[in-house]
């Protein structure tokens, strides 16, 4: 039988490392971030003395090295022991915004953006989402006119995770034709005339990840800011949105499994009538089938995640796993609470974080309306 790649020494090693860091760094103040919105600088800078931050990234440009598969270990360890899957959305926004960057850049572009945000000196965000646009990336309207040494920017981005608190957007703007054909990627740094967070946008969950509304008036950018070719900054969107759909897979079932945790302490703890709650029949019954989903999904995402980092183009299984594991958060989350009975309804319970966190699943990273059509088209139906 062959190995399981997730449970090498290495790996055991950086799971019992990253659950330290949670427990000591986040657990205990997860719930002061989530009510004040945010998440400080200086937890960015403790990650990145882990070499956390830098985890995915060559070496030559400041990462930590290792391959996807280690980010996801280190992920689902944030999540059960950080207690929250909004944490690792602010806290690694930059796991996908500076990809493009890191491979594409110039040294100086790597120097000014890559180097400070892997020692947690920056917050890096993606800008690709519009007001009226939502995943229909080709259609973006922000525009990107060459004028001398500078691009005039003007549009405007909105659900921007990490969007209040960045230093830097790497922004999909239109620098030529309609299409997929006329998009560029474009570093747009906080403080430039014009460029505001017009909102800090509050949601139903992943309240601590800070997210924003941007606005871009006549925004000059110097020509240098450029990531890449010009109107070549479509298909370095596409290669991100796999990547991040398969985080949001990890933050989706190890969700789930941290809401089955407190759903099986739970009725341990709690008695009706004399009894603990998980003795009844019911209760252990939805238990099962609350493990099932979590088992389920988290198997075959793992198998995906194996594939994928072994090089496979695995575009409709990656959409699969990630519904996959949507659904079972939802449902997890729900029965979790459920379960918890009023106490769960209390928003300043950890349950309770989760049932409105694991809402998000189904729409962040594309919506599952977005992945079936994905899946029914690369498989020819």
């Amino acid at each position: 039988m062959a190995s399981d790649p997730f449970v090498t020494e290495e790996r055991k090693a950086l799971r019992d490392m990253v659950r330290g860091f949670a427990e000591k760094e986040i657990a205990p103040h997860i719930d002061d971030w989530e009510r004040a919105g945010s998440i400080p600088l200086e937890l960015h800078q403790k990650a990145a003395e882990l070499g956390l931050l830098g985890l995915g990234f060559d070496e030559s440009v400041g990462g930590s090295g290792g391959s996807s598969l280690d980010w996801f270990v280190m992920a689902e360890q944030l999540v059960l022991h950080g207690r929250s899957s909004g944490l690792l959305m602010g806290l690694f926004t930059h796991h996908v915004a500076l990809h493009p960057v890191a491979a594409h850049g110039t040294p100086d572009q790597i120097a000014k953006f890559v180097r400070p945000t892997l020692t947690g000196e920056k917050v890096a965000s993606l800008g690709v989402t519009e007001p009226d646009g939502g995943s229909d990336v080709a259609n973006l309207r922000t525009t990107a006119r060459r004028d001398g040494d500078t691009y005039v920017v003007n549009g405007a981005k909105t659900f921007i995770t990490s969007g209040v608190r960045a230093d830097f957007v790497v922004a999909a703007v239109r620098t030529g034709e309609p299409g997929h054909k006329g998009i560029s990627l474009l570093i747009i740094e906080k403080g430039a005339p014009g460029f505001e967070v017009t909102r800090h946008l509050d949601k139903l969950g992943w309240d601590c990840s800070d997210t924003a509304e941007l606005s871009f008036d006549d925004v000059r950018v110097p020509v240098e800011n450029l990531v890449g070719t010009e109107n070549e900054g479509f298909r370095a969107i596409m290669a991100l949105f796999e990547s991040e759909r398969l985080a949001q897979t990890v933050m989706a079932y190890t969700t789930a499994q941290r809401s089955l945790e407190l759903a099986v302490a739970w009725t341990r703890e709690r008695s009706t009538f004399g009894r603990p709650l998980i003795t009844r029949q019911l209760v252990r019954h939805t238990l099962a089938d609350m493990a099932r989903a979590v088992e389920v999904s988290r198997e075959f995402a793992h198998g995906v995640m194996i594939r994928a980092d072994a090089g496979e183009a695995l575009v409709p299984q990656v959409c699969m796993a990630k519904k996959q594991a949507s659904d079972a958060a939802r449902f997890v989350a729900d029965a979790a609470l459920q379960l918890h009975g009023g106490g769960g309804y209390m928003r300043d319970t950890e349950v309770n974080r989760h049932f409105r966190d694991a809402r998000v699943f189904s729409i962040a990273g594309g919506t599952d309306e977005i992945l079936a059509d994905i899946v029914t088209k690369w498989m020819g139906y």
